[in-house]
């Protein structure tokens, strides 16, 4: 499953993503995963949401974003769900793409029972079409 936070840069999505991260943590059974552009946010996540520092690692296209998703889902079998705040970034992703990546998470999140919550900085009505059925909320 995913599920897309969408709306254009500092209308609160990152808040709101912490909030659904720490709410979502609370009734986990597995494990919870909050890639980030930075540890800004360090302090305001649950201690028991890994946070990721995605600008630590040399992802600088789509494709190598989505080998690392799949490297983490890995070498985890018990992660249920991942939190992805300033995804055109930390996905490196233009607007232009932003359907095709969704489209591979969609997969991957089916195939390997992961729910995926993204904060996207983009307006709704930017959204692809077939993804505007997992717009949560848009800012």
């Amino acid at each position: 499953m995913i599920q897309i936070i969408s709306g254009v840069k500092g209308k609160g999505k990152t808040k709101f993503l912490i909030q659904k991260a720490n709410e979502a943590v609370k009734a986990a059974n597995g494990s919870v995963v909050y890639l980030d552009k930075n540890n800004k946010h360090m302090y305001e996540l649950s201690n028991r949401i890994r946070l990721i520092n995605v600008g630590d690692f040399p992802i600088d296209t789509y494709d190598a974003f989505l080998g690392f998703i799949c490297g983490l889902i890995s070498q985890d079998n018990d992660l249920e769900h991942m939190f992805f705040d300033s995804f055109l970034t930390i996905a490196s992703v233009s607007e232009d793409y932003v359907g095709y990546v969704l489209s591979k998470l969609s997969d991957i999140s089916e195939k390997f029972h992961v729910d995926f919550t993204i904060s996207v900085s983009i307006d709704a009505d930017s959204i692809p079409e077939e993804f505007k059925k997992d717009i949560v909320i848009s800012l």
